[in-house]
Formats: structure tokens, C-alpha cells, sequence
């Protein structure tokens, strides 16, 4: 079993010839806050602000396919919302997952529907269920629950049985 890298500094070190860290690195090394190798994994933690950046960055350098979009609800902590993106590189044969943090006081982050189009039902399954939002996004509203639904069904602090 390998050992697991921890930090920025120590996985950006370690695996500077990764396409996705050298990439970043050299067009926007603020953006990554904190970055983890696990198990032949490389996960970027990404400041929110700058996530159509960083996509845009690696889409640039050979990342092809938005795999997925999803969200975990770490209530009662802050920030409450992790954001996360699995992207593929069909021709480097390498996978990416960023994570981007929102707090619950505004659970908000850009739409990268400009640089994936597919991410546009990804984006609405995270807004129908957890209620985070996707600034940009074309057409934000639910894609799984009923339009008049109250609140957003996955998130840690809804009832069980919904509201009445």
C-alpha cells in the first residue's frame, strides 16, 4: 500500500510532472488551497472563487470529460458544503477531483457549464437536493423533486419525514 501524501506542498513536490499540478502551478498556484495523493488519487482542494479557472485551466491542458458533480453536507461544520468535481483526461489517462468548500450562510459557487456542458444536470442535482447554488448556471431549477417542493431533501438538518 502506498503511503498517502498530505498538503500542498508535499503532493505538489512529489508529483510535480502531474499534468493537472504542473498546469496549475504554473497558471494559477493561488487557487489551490491544500491537495492530497491517496491510493494513486490526486484531490485539489480548490478556493471557490476561482473553480471556473481551475476547470478552465485543466480543460486547457488535456482534461476532456467532466465525470461527475456531486456534494456531501458536512453539517454541523463550516463551511457545511463540499462541492466535488471528477475530471478525466481521456488521453493522458489521468483523473482529477477538485473539492470546493461553501458555507451554509451563502452555499454558492460558479457554473462550469461554460467549460463542461455537461455539468449543467450535475449542477441541478446538486441544487434540487443539497440547495447549493450555480452562479451562471442557464437554467437552475429542480430536475428531481417537484417544483413546489420544500427544501432541499439530502441536506443533514431536513426531517426525516419532510416538512408538514
Amino acid at each position: 500500500m502506498a503511503d498517502a501524501l498530505h498538503g500542498k506542498d508535499a503532493v505538489f513536490e512529489a508529483h510535480a510532472q502531474n499534468t493537472a499540478i504542473a498546469a496549475l502551478r504554473a497558471a494559477h498556484p493561488e487557487a489551490v488551497t491544500d491537495a492530497k495523493f491517496d491510493r494513486d488519487e490526486l484531490t485539489l482542494i480548490v478556493d471557490s472563487g476561482l473553480i471556473r479557472t481551475v476547470c478552465r485551466t485543466l480543460q486547457l491542458a488535456g482534461y476532456n470529460f467532466l465525470e461527475d458533480v456531486t456534494c456531501v453536507d458536512w453539517y454541523p461544520l463550516e463551511p457545511r458544503f463540499q462541492v466535488t468535481y471528477h475530471i478525466l483526461s481521456h488521453r493522458l489517462k489521468e483523473r482529477v477531483r477538485l473539492h470546493v468548500r461553501v458555507g451554509s450562510d451563502d452555499p454558492s459557487v460558479d457554473s462550469i457549464t461554460s467549460i463542461w456542458p455537461s455539468a449543467n444536470y450535475y449542477e441541478r442535482e446538486v441544487w434540487d437536493l443539497f440547495g447549493v447554488r450555480f452562479h451562471g448556471h442557464p437554467w437552475l431549477r429542480r430536475i428531481m423533486m417537484p417544483e413546489e417542493w420544500e427544501g432541499h431533501p439530502l441536506r443533514k438538518d431536513y426531517p426525516v419525514e419532510g416538512y408538514r
